[in-house]
């Protein structure tokens, strides 16, 4: 039998970087802990993506709590979803007595207590934290068809209603302009308008309607509508050169799964459909956690998925690092996962024969180890370690360590601050805090509709004199005579819809 390698030396071989990096904790064989066995992930092959996986309890929300820490003292700016308020703790010190402290002594690495730079956000400011909002134009009808729960044939639909809103002019800012549409085109004269590009069943509008009611009470009021967030202000640094971490606070809508899962993937396209290419860089321009992943593909469509994927695979070239959290690595489809190049998987356990399904899985995914049963590692891990494996500087995988994850500099707590004081001090609060409403396409329709059914005057019987020919199908004088303007045509052919069918304007 051949003689197994140095395990130390082979580690720190295999994880060394010669530039910046985040420490990922020390070795562990057999139970014992190798301090010289050094982890570690370069920060430029953080842009190739990750998952942090494990059963509940395990340590994962307190390993992407340290691994934010560090991409923030590395002036990289972050993106976490806080499910239950754990996060909030990375605005204060962790104290000097604490778990955080007493585990990097343990490890031998250098520890002082830190909070962090953070910026609070909420969706729609259903919690505390600055209001995250969005139009409806700009969430593009793939992703709303997710949040709606519809079918394929429905989500077709809702393309089509969104190109006759681009190409009329009718801005759909939030879910009432949405519902005046769908009931606008339902009627005689808007059925008319669509013969040309399709049309709508009366039978898929009103499940359409329906749907929408139940989005309207689920947080859909205060999530759609202006002042959208500008993506910039997720890409700062602070004063002191430290990336600001954006603490998406979610505790206030855990119920609502559908809605805050494509929330948070709306902000990851975003970030794709507005940021530069870049190509390699040495550090990322941010690196953002989608966490409980899994809500994300439950009951998605394959058109859906489909641009997820295409999203994970060329957003790298942005500069963005994401990483998917969830329980198991069977949460994420194939074609997902295969581009995740780091993996920091805590432990699984195997109860029922489904876990033990999920746990052949994750082996598979791993590469044969020199020093680990791997199957049965995943089972033995305690809190807060894990099997990490990530992608050298070089871009080729490292060997599988079990490795013992280092403490946080922060609170491993809820904050003692009062959060919604904290997110009405901050400067974005002043242009996110209250909602705004603009003249979109409720207005313009009810105009359209209200003129259609006034009776006829005297002065309007008179023969008018002839006049340019409007573009046909317009809602009304007001939308035709805009769409007739050079700068309603200069719309018309400057929108464009992206990977999502989010709207683009090159503006």
């Amino acid at each position: 039998m051949p003689e197994r390698p140095d395990f130390a030396a082979t580690i720190t071989a295999a994880y060394a970087s010669e530039g910046p990096a985040i420490d990922l904790g020390r070795g562990v064989l057999d139970g014992e802990l190798h301090r010289d066995a050094v982890v570690r992930a370069p920060l430029a092959m953080l842009t190739r993506h990750g998952l942090i996986a494990g059963a509940t309890g395990t340590g994962k929300t307190k390993t992407l709590q340290g691994i934010a820490e560090q991409l923030s003292a590395a002036g990289v700016p972050v993106v976490v979803a806080d499910m239950k308020g754990d996060l909030t703790g990375l605005l204060e010190p962790g104290a000097a007595d604490g778990p955080g402290a007493k585990r990097s002594a343990d490890l031998g690495i250098p520890w002082e207590p830190s909070g962090f730079p953070v910026e609070l956000f909420s969706i729609g400011g259903i919690g505390p934290g600055v209001p995250i909002r969005a139009t409806v134009s700009d969430f593009g009808p793939q992703l709303l068809a997710k949040v709606l729960r519809a079918n394929a044939t429905q989500e077709s639909s809702l393309a089509l209603v969104f190109h006759y809103a681009d190409q009329k002019g009718l801005p759909l800012l939030d879910l009432a302009d949405l519902r005046a549409l769908l009931t606008w085109l339902d009627s005689k004269d808007g059925k008319a308008d669509l013969e040309g590009i399709g049309g709508l069943s009366k039978q898929t509008v009103g499940v359409l309607l329906r749907n929408l009611v139940a989005l309207e009470t689920g947080g859909g009021t205060e999530f759609f509508g202006e002042p959208q967030l500008d993506i910039a202000d997720l890409l700062r640094t602070a004063g002191d050169g430290r990336g600001v971490i954006s603490c998406v606070e979610l505790a206030a809508v855990q119920d609502r799964p559908q809605l805050f899962s494509t929330v948070l993937m709306w902000l990851v396209a975003e970030l794709f459909e507005t940021l530069p290419e870049e190509g390699d860089v040495e550090q990322p321009k941010l690196v953002f956690f989608l966490d409980e992943a899994h809500l994300l593909f439950d009951e998605a469509s394959e058109a859906f998925t489909e641009s997820v994927t295409q999203t994970v695979r060329l957003i790298r070239s942005k500069g963005i690092g994401v990483f998917f959290v969830t329980q198991s690595p069977k949460d994420i489809p194939a074609d997902v996962l295969g581009q995740l190049g780091n993996r920091i998987q805590h432990a699984l356990r195997a109860f029922t024969p489904d876990d033990q399904k999920a746990l052949n899985a994750a082996v598979k995914t791993y590469p044969k180890s020199d020093f680990y049963d791997v199957e049965r590692l995943l089972q033995e891990l305690g809190i807060g370690e894990a099997a990490v494996t990530i992608l050298d500087e070089k871009g080729v995988p490292t060997p599988v360590v079990h490795s013992r994850l280092p403490g946080t500099r922060s609170l491993m707590d809820t904050a003692s601050a009062d959060l919604a004081q904290a997110a009405q001090a901050s400067p974005l609060w002043a242009r996110y805090g209250a909602p705004t409403d603009a003249q979109s396409a409720r207005e313009l329709l009810a105009e359209r509709m209200a003129a259609a059914s006034a009776p006829p005057t005297a002065e309007a019987e008179k023969p008018a004199p002839p006049k340019p020919k409007a573009p046909s199908g317009g809602a009304g004088d007001t939308i035709g005579d805009f769409l007739g303007s050079s700068q309603g045509k200069q719309l018309q052919k400057e929108v464009v819809r992206g990977i999502f069918g989010m709207l683009k304007k090159r503006l």
